[in-house]
């Protein structure tokens, strides 16, 4: 199977050598071809004799040429190559002075999740796929022909962008199985980090479409995380309304004509407050809270109707378990309290 950085060229510039070693072997790992230099004077030499780097990795506190003086230097020569700096600094001023000059992101050193740094790479190797404010005209017509114009591209990202089988996120650990092959059975699932406190996750259906399926969860990959931001940040004295997002959803589908039925689910868990927010558009799915379990009904899947008529259900928990299912597969999700959490 293709990895996820198959053919790309990367460059990681830092001086510190057991750094260096371990993320660019990480980036091989994942498909593609490094170079490293252990300073940014090093790392142009390698540039004219040649190298073309598709994304840069950047130190900052470096001998000869620093971070910032070869961030300024590519901006002059290579302003189309993104540069993300990885350091250890603990100034402020570092950090704005490396994005004012041309910085893309700013990674801190120690790299608690390397699976960061390979989202961090296709968000700016795809970025098409993953532009932030993707949502800002409230089209969704952009976004879908960009997908249909890249399928092999889609095909290759959507299993890469598995999350990992567990992770720690609003220091609360998250685990999920699940127990059948997801391009076989239609299942899709994304979590992500929405505060210190919050965590928003999703599940979706495209078994029963098989032609556009790995579009359309690419395509609520992409949005995923504008779309919830809106509403939770929105919404940051109150629990947000999963109904109103789903609805959100269904309109931006149908006004791009997007084709085809959408099972999808939605949750929600605000870690200090224990709230627990479990929406189904289409998706069998229990929550089993504490000492209990309750089962959400199903729904109308999205793209049914005009308007969506979800079922929701909302509780209090300090442990969270989560069956989600379908005819043939089932995904098993679970929360618990992480070495933070009293």
């Amino acid at each position: 199977m293709k990895q996820a950085l198959d053919g790309k060229r990367l460059l990681v510039i830092d001086d510190d050598p057991a750094f260096n070693m371990a993320l660019s072997s990480y980036l091989r790992l994942l498909g593609a071809t490094v170079l490293s230099a252990g300073d940014g004077a090093r790392a142009w030499e390698c540039i004219e004799q040649g190298f073309q780097p598709e994304l840069i990795f950047c130190d900052l506190n470096m001998p000869v040429m620093t971070g910032a003086e070869f961030i300024a230097r590519s901006q002059s020569d290579l302003p189309a190559i993104p540069v993300i700096v990885i350091s250890a600094t603990q100034k402020m001023s570092d950090i704005d002075e490396v994005l004012r000059l041309g910085a893309k992101d700013v990674l801190l050193k120690p790299l608690s999740r390397l699976e960061e740094v390979k989202k961090l790479c296709l968000s700016h190797l795809y970025p098409s796929f993953f532009s932030p404010g993707v949502l800002e005209n409230n089209d969704l017509s952009g976004i879908w022909a960009q997908l249909q114009h890249n399928v092999d591209d889609v095909l290759r990202l959507l299993k890469q962008l598995n999350p990992p089988p567990s992770q720690v996120l609003a220091n609360y650990q998250i685990r999920y199985a699940q127990l059948s092959d997801t391009c076989r059975a239609g299942l899709v699932f994304d979590v992500a980090e929405f505060s210190d406190n919050e965590v928003a996750f999703y599940c979706l259906d495209i078994s029963q479409n098989t032609g556009n399926g790995p579009l359309m969860a690419m395509l609520i990959r992409v949005i995923f995380n504008d779309l919830l931001k809106r509403y939770i940040h929105n919404h940051h004295r109150k629990l947000p309304s999963m109904t109103a997002i789903l609805n959100k959803l269904n309109r931006l589908l149908q006004d791009a004509g997007i084709p085809g039925q959408l099972p999808l689910l939605l949750g929600y868990y605000h870690t200090r407050r224990k709230s627990v927010l479990l929406s189904s558009a289409g998706i069998s799915a229990e929550l089993r809270s504490d000492n209990h379990v309750i089962r959400i009904n199903r729904g109308i899947p999205l793209g049914t109707l005009s308007s969506v008529y979800s079922s929701q259900i909302s509780e209090f928990s300090r442990h969270l378990q989560c069956r989600i299912w379908n005819s043939s597969s089932q995904i098993k999700l679970s929360l618990t309290p992480g070495p933070h959490q009293g």
